[in-house]
């Protein structure tokens, strides 16, 4: 099993073992998630790893965007118990995971709408990225309502959420990179930190700007979830270009 199948099979068991503990009252809270509840979350969940193992169990999502048809499928599943939808969830990731671990040394393209399209061996880091996002960011605080310390955030869970990030952002950045790289710039931005790496942004010329930050800010300031002053992200060089690469978003 590779490192993304074994954060995933870590993080549904956190999951799993979470959601008895989440008292009655909790579930119709606001999550991290604008608009979504703390059930809405967990269904979201569910119905991601739905769209691997059976799209036909969510409803036709038209031609949406990823983010515009994940409403829709967590609108028409509104009317589950908490209950349900955890049982949901423990019986569809159980089967995704066994079809991640079957794509997981292949080498086709899957094509994800507008997040992009990737060799079926990066999709498991995808899984990996979403569990840690949700789980951490999302359902506990101070963006979520959960109280206490969420599970790990260790170099088994951070390096498949970061090899997710580093391979769809350049898709889902693409107008905002071409903007770069049409001033003839690039961003170099240090991750340290627990997996740390440095990544390439923009044109192949010299490095107009340079980011330093630790891995577990990067990750929250490229979901938007934070702002560099707050995550202690540290940027210089080109002003124009700085500005810029606070936009960069990965879901």
């Amino acid at each position: 099993m590779n490192d993304a199948l074994r954060a995933i099979e870590a993080d549904r068991e956190a999951l799993l073992a979470l959601c008895p503990q989440i008292p009655e009252s909790v579930w119709a809270k606001e999550s991290g998630c604008p608009g979504w509840s703390v059930k809405d979350l967990v269904s979201h969940m569910a119905c991601s790893f739905w769209l691997a193992v059976d799209p036909t169990n969510l409803p036709d999502p038209g031609g949406l965007p990823a983010e515009r048809a994940a409403d829709l499928y967590v609108e028409s599943r509104r009317s589950m118990t908490p209950d349900e939808v955890v049982a949901d969830y423990e019986q569809v990731s159980r089967k995704g995971l066994e079809m991640l671990a079957a794509v997981s040394g292949q080498d086709f393209e899957v094509p994800l709408g507008d997040v992009g399209t990737y060799p079926a061996s990066v999709v498991p880091a995808a899984f990996a990225f979403e569990a840690f996002i949700h789980i951490r960011y999302d359902l506990f605080s101070p963006d979520g309502p959960l109280e206490g310390e969420p599970p790990p955030a260790d170099e088994l869970r951070i390096g498949p959420t970061l090899d997710w990030i580093e391979a769809s952002l350049p898709q889902q950045n693409a107008s905002l990179l071409d903007a770069i790289g049409a001033m003839g710039k690039s961003v170099e931005v240090r991750v340290d930190g627990p997996c740390g790496r440095t990544l390439r942004i923009g044109a192949d010329a010299d490095v107009a700007a340079r980011i330093t930050t630790d891995s577990l800010a990067f990750v929250r300031w490229v979901t938007q979830r934070g702002t560099w002053a707050d995550l202690g992200v540290r940027g210089e060089g080109d002003p124009s270009t700085l500005e810029m690469a606070r936009k960069l978003r990965v879901f």
